[in-house]
């Protein structure tokens, strides 16, 4: 988000996600379908297939699919030297991830919720809009991060498809109490000073695992190399950040307007060594990942109301209880679903397998 300095109103970045509501009682019926066909096994014998991960209702998941997906993060790890142990868990994350997306294709598929070519080519090209670049550059930047252009479509329609899903089966349950906007605000702005100056940053971030020297390592040389990439010019640090970051990335790394008072001291730390001359810091190797911070602007700081906040809190409440009711309803779909994970990532969850089956 960021904050307009003339209007003093708070701005959210746009959204791809598709708004339409469907009907409460049409969604519990094929709801009511979609749990009978998937809570039990969909073969009548445990699949014991070479190639195959893990069944998921009628669905399955190949291990080649676990590959693609975790490729250019394990071939850092390959060059790093990390155990294979973790490397294992990198795989068993990316197959979680499989396993939700299809729980979520079967919904998609049942409520004829999915993402047309047009929907795909609209948010793709307002990406590039937004980071400010052509369709070409863009196909560019995705292929420097190891990414094919027809991966990264897919990757976007799973993105509108699970958008139209939450509107479909989650937003509508979201609600926005006024107590709520009023309590965050005195949590957000009740404190704030009547002057002083403000900064506007953005930030790249990349975590790592804190028991494992090699994956630090990886995560710095990451931002290491994109500090390097936009110094060189050519690629602006919202772009750099839309693609790598694992905060703020569909805002390009945008952390809005901050008062300089309410800065984590190594922000603070490092802001004295840029200007606008010198806008993007050195990598900043912290306990929780690696950083790098762009200033865009500094000035003076004039209190905020709450009338003037009221869209920013209002969205992030609502970010929240979405998110929130998300997690919920994703874990009552597993719960109802037939998921049994096979070969070297059945060890991990032999107690849940054995309750499904039971």
């Amino acid at each position: 988000m960021k904050f307009d300095s003339d209007r003093h109103v708070f701005d959210s970045h746009p959204k791809a996600a598709a708004r339409d509501m469907l009907s409460v009682f049409v969604i519990t019926a094929v709801l009511a379908a979609v749990f009978s066909s998937m809570s039990a096994p969909a073969l009548a014998e445990e699949i014991l297939v070479d190639g195959v991960a893990a069944q998921v209702g009628n669905q399955i998941v190949l291990a080649s699919e676990i590959e693609e997906i975790a490729r250019p993060i394990l071939e850092r790890m390959r060059e790093a030297g990390v155990s294979q142990d973790e490397m294992l868990q990198m795989r068993k994350d990316a197959l979680e991830r499989l396993i939700e997306s299809r729980l979520i294709d079967g919904v998609v598929q049942q409520l004829e919720l999915g993402a047309t070519k047009p929907e795909i080519d609209n948010a793709i090209a307002s990406i590039a809009k937004d980071t400010g670049l052509t369709l070409g550059q863009l196909v560019e930047s995705v292929a420097g991060y190891g990414l094919t252009f027809e991966d990264y479509r897919l990757k976007i329609k799973a993105e509108i498809e699970r958008n139209k899903v939450l509107s479909s089966m989650v937003r509508s349950k979201v609600q926005i109490q006024e107590a709520e906007v009023t309590t965050l605000y005195k949590k957000r702005f009740e404190d704030q000073p009547e002057g002083g100056e403000e900064v506007h940053l953005r930030h790249i971030m990349v975590t790592f695992d804190r028991e494992s020297p090699m994956a630090h390592d990886i995560a710095c040389r990451t931002v290491a190399e994109a500090r390097d990439t936009i110094l060189r010019g050519g690629v602006s640090f919202q772009q750099v950040a839309a693609t790598i970051s694992e905060t703020n990335r569909e805002s390009g790394g945008e952390l809005g307007w901050l008062h300089m008072k309410d800065l984590a001291g190594w922000m603070a730390k490092e802001l004295l060594t840029m200007n606008q001359a010198n806008p993007v810091s050195q990598v900043i190797d912290m306990p929780f990942g690696c950083n790098l911070l762009e200033l865009v602007e500094r000035r003076s700081f004039s209190p905020v109301s709450i009338e003037q906040a009221r869209p920013q809190l209002e969205q992030e409440i609502y970010a929240q209880k979405t998110e929130e009711e998300y997690s919920r309803w994703v874990a009552t779909l597993r719960e109802r679903t037939y998921i049994q994970r096979m070969g070297i990532y059945a060890a991990s969850s032999v107690a849940e397998a054995s309750a499904e089956v039971q």
